[in-house]
């Protein structure tokens, strides 16, 4: 019988990968693939799949619906062992655009483990206002409770 130790052994860390799309909403199926497929290789389950893709997919639909004309949305995907991060940065054309009091904001804090927003309201030279958010989902972590 061969030996099947590797199954148990721990994940090994993922190279960073990332993307930067124009900030129009016909980039939003790419984001999304791309969170699929990106977390599907690292191992994640399909349910925690499922949380990735949806809460890159709430993120980005908030900043593509204020994107600046002509910006673009940074998106970078890591994995270190059971745990995968995921940040995404755009400008706005509005301050505040990532709604922390609605419904939106409720099913991200459902299935993140960490989230982070970090707004600028004022309008970085010209460019817009810079958001950056970053959340993570730990692999097993629905199990672990």
């Amino acid at each position: 019988m061969p030996d099947q130790d590797w199954l148990s052994e721990p994940r090994t860390r993922m190279s960073p990968v990332g993307v930067r799309v124009d900030a129009v909403p016909e980039q939003l199926t790419m984001l999304r693939a791309l969170a699929e497929t990106v977390t599907l290789m690292a191992d994640f389950a399909l349910d925690e799949v499922t949380d990735i893709r949806v809460a890159l997919d709430e993120i980005a639909t908030c900043l593509l619906s204020a994107a600046v004309p002509g910006s673009s949305i940074e998106c970078e995907f890591g994995c270190d062992g059971d745990r995968m991060t995921v940040r995404v940065v755009g400008f706005s054309t509005v301050p505040k655009v990532i709604d922390q009091t609605g419904f939106g904001w409720h099913v991200l804090l459902t299935i993140t483990d960490t989230l982070t927003v970090i707004e600028t309201d004022t309008d970085g030279n010209g460019l817009g206002h810079p958001v950056m958010v970053e959340f993570s989902r730990r692999r097993g972590a629905a199990d672990a409770g």
